[in-house]
């Protein structure tokens, strides 16, 4: 039987660390660009690039899934109590669910606004939900509120890892790190 790697693979180190980025550089884009006073072209930047990360993002996170699916990540320790086991295992599940309510009700509330999505658009892709103030505007609630939620979670999850890297010292922190080897 052969031993399973205790890091995880090249390929989901690299999904993880570019969906990060992503993530924490939308935060405050999506902070800023609904600020009042800003010059319109800064604004109108701001939403471009926040929509179209977007979409990458929820790509992004689709082919997560579907990775991670296929293969399995490595165990953790023996030493991480399970209680951790299995705050961790929620953690991501939650994560992966807020980053999907994320770039869904964000691209429900372009689409059903009216708005462009740049990216979308060029490829020829044509809007999945109807026109409707009312449905854009459930979805505006539902990014603004959720995007606190993940936060919270990115929070946790930062928190977590350094916590393994400087007090526990485990070798969980380096099963994720871009550096680190099998």
């Amino acid at each position: 039987m052969t031993e399973r790697p205790t890091a995880y693979q090249p390929m989901a180190r690299a999904l993880h660390w570019v969906t990060a980025i992503l993530v924490i550089a939308t935060i405050p884009v999506g902070t800023l660009m609904v600020q009042e006073g800003l010059p319109k072209a800064l604004q109108n930047g701001l939403f471009i690039f926040h929509k179209n990360v977007g979409v990458i993002i929820i790509l992004l996170v689709v082919i997560r899934l579907i990775y991670r699916a296929a293969h399995e990540p490595p165990p953790l320790p023996a030493s991480v109590p399970d209680w951790q086991h299995r705050a961790a295992g929620l953690t991501h599940v939650l994560l992966y669910l807020l980053l999907i309510v994320m770039g869904v009700s964000g691209y429900v509330r372009v689409a059903a606004g009216g708005f462009p999505i740049e990216m979308l658009d060029a490829l020829g892709v044509p809007p999945l939900v109807p026109r409707s103030d009312g449905l854009a505007e459930t979805a505006k609630s539902l990014h603004f509120y959720a995007r606190f939620a993940l936060v919270g979670l990115i929070l946790l999850h930062v928190g977590a890892a350094l916590q393994h890297l400087h007090s526990r010292a485990d070798g969980v922190f380096a099963r994720m790190w871009p550096a680190s080897g099998r």
